[in-house]
């Protein structure tokens, strides 16, 4: 059999043939090489659970979800126009998640009790073992008890107190006593 001299590349043990072999590896390596790259580098598709939904995280770390189908837009305010949440006289607040736990409070009478408040404004009185619900209101915890009785948790200088009010009183109203608050297991219940 004889070849002629332009098929001599396609021989095996030919020079051109082991060149042009070498040649097509590499090419062939460096294209499965640029696709999985290409395909590495890919955003991945977002999970359908997560879709269509808005989660917003506050600084006290509760979270809220809206669905984006009922939401017309979102405006964000100058920063001039956004006001700190304060304490009356200046004085910086504590957050939100600061009252969570446990707070040792006195009853007005010299005995203690506890009062636990919990992340989902679920709460709890030890006098009488009275669930109750709570709320985070210009810096102070504010608590109304199923029994109608309410509760204030409010930062007063470097420390904190309770204040009670009776049946049909409100938080504006003037407290029947005004105890020491002290919390003391910082953490959620």
């Amino acid at each position: 059999m004889s070849i002629g001299r332009s098929h001599a590349w396609l021989l095996p043990g030919s020079y051109k043939g082991r060149s042009m072999r070498k040649f097509m590896s590499i090419a062939g390596l460096s294209a499965i090489l640029l696709l999985a790259v290409c395909a590495a580098s890919a955003a991945p598709a977002s999970s359908k659970g997560n879709s269509g939904t808005l989660v917003i995280v506050f600084k006290d770390g509760h979270r809220q979800t809206f669905n984006l189908s009922d939401i017309e837009r979102v405006e964000f305010p100058a920063p001039a126009h956004v006001a700190e949440e304060s304490a009356p006289g200046g004085v910086q607040s504590p957050p939100r998640g600061h009252y969570i736990g446990r707070w040792e409070c006195g009853d007005g009478a010299g005995s203690t009790f506890y009062i636990d408040l919990k992340e989902d404004g679920g709460a709890k009185r030890s006098i009488g073992n009275v669930p109750g619900h709570w709320e985070y209101v210009n810096g102070e915890a504010h608590i109304t008890w199923d029994d109608g009785a309410k509760d204030a948790l409010r930062k007063v200088g470097s420390h904190y107190e309770k204040s009670a009010y009776e049946a049909g009183k409100s938080f504006t109203d003037h407290p029947a006593n005004v105890t020491s608050a002290r919390l003391t297991n910082p953490k959620p219940i």
